[in-house]
């Protein structure tokens, strides 16, 4: 199956001083999950299989709600082609 990249922002509905840690609970099942990410300033990228990511993304949303969000606006953007795509490919250039 093909690597493929989606960047997840989540933004609970909780009150400010804890949107932070609920997000940090988010990047945390992420890096948990063993596949290859990084953290930005406005989103989470990923890298791996699209269902294993999408797993992710769903498994976020959960997070934010057991954390006491009453609900969580969630961007997700997919890089996706037959052959597969990587961050690497992306960025390399700029590091």
């Amino acid at each position: 199956m093909a690597t493929v990249n989606v960047s997840l922002q989540v933004i609970p509905c909780v009150p400010e001083n804890q949107i932070y840690p609920v997000v940090d609970k988010v990047i945390d099942l992420i890096a948990k999950s063993g596949v290859k990410y990084e953290v930005g300033p406005m989103e989470t990228t990923m890298e791996g299989e699209l269902d294993t990511l999408l797993e992710i993304v769903k498994r976020a949303q959960d997070i934010c709600i057991s954390e006491g969000a009453s609900r969580v606006l969630s961007v997700v953007k997919i890089d996706y082609k037959k052959e597969g795509v990587t961050m690497d490919e992306k960025i390399s250039k700029y590091r």
